[in-house]
């Protein structure tokens, strides 16, 4: 099976658990929403999230289909890959797009939140951060 249908099949799913590593070898498994555009994964978090820390120290990651509790089905494939925190504006732009169409208005109101906590708290803008996987090939 070639890799664009592995990345169809998976964005039919809500949940990927996203595994990243310590430095100390670690591996920390958490569940995330995530949407697929053309060869790559795109993940939203907050820049200070242990998973974004990790990525900047090690991009190796694995990810496979789970549920919200990142419980994982029997047999399903765990594929590894590359993950890098986006910087390019035109790329964050597209991956928000992406995982707008994906998670609608659920996706609006967390956003929402998040300014509305932002802003009572008196932090900055521009904490959240836009992971890309690009997903080793399959085989």
């Amino acid at each position: 099976m070639s890799a664009p249908v592995d990345l169809a099949a998976l964005d039919r799913g809500k949940y990927v658990r996203l595994t990243t590593t310590k430095r100390d070898g670690t591996a920390v498994p958490t569940p995330v929403w995530f949407a697929v555009d053309g060869d790559r994964l795109y993940v939203w978090t907050d820049g200070a999230s242990g998973k974004a820390k990790r990525i900047r120290n090690n991009p190796a990651v694995e990810v496979v289909p789970c549920d919200g509790r990142g419980s994982v089905k029997q047999g399903a494939a765990t594929r590894t890959g590359t993950a890098r925190l986006v910087d390019d504006d035109d790329v964050r732009r597209r991956a928000h797009d992406v995982l707008n169409r994906k998670y609608g208005l659920t996706k609006k109101g967390i956003e929402l939140g998040n300014d509305l906590l932002r802003r009572l708290r008196r932090k900055p803008r521009g904490t959240e951060a836009i992971i890309e996987i690009a997903l080793d090939p399959a085989g």
